[in-house]
């Protein structure tokens, strides 16, 4: 399973980072990609995630 973060955005006073995980699916066995914005602090566990 590949993954990245690929960009911080700024809003205003708040900082958040968007972070691209690819994932496998079991039934198909194709790769997709989830995408989520969220607070720097939480892309570490975003990205453990299975």
């Amino acid at each position: 399973m590949a993954k990245k973060s690929v960009a911080t955005l700024q809003t205003g006073s708040k900082r958040l980072t968007k972070a691209i995980k690819m994932v496998k699916s079991k039934k198909t066995g194709a790769y997709t990609f989830v995408e989520s914005i969220m607070d720097p602090t939480q892309v570490n566990d975003f990205l453990a995630q299975k």
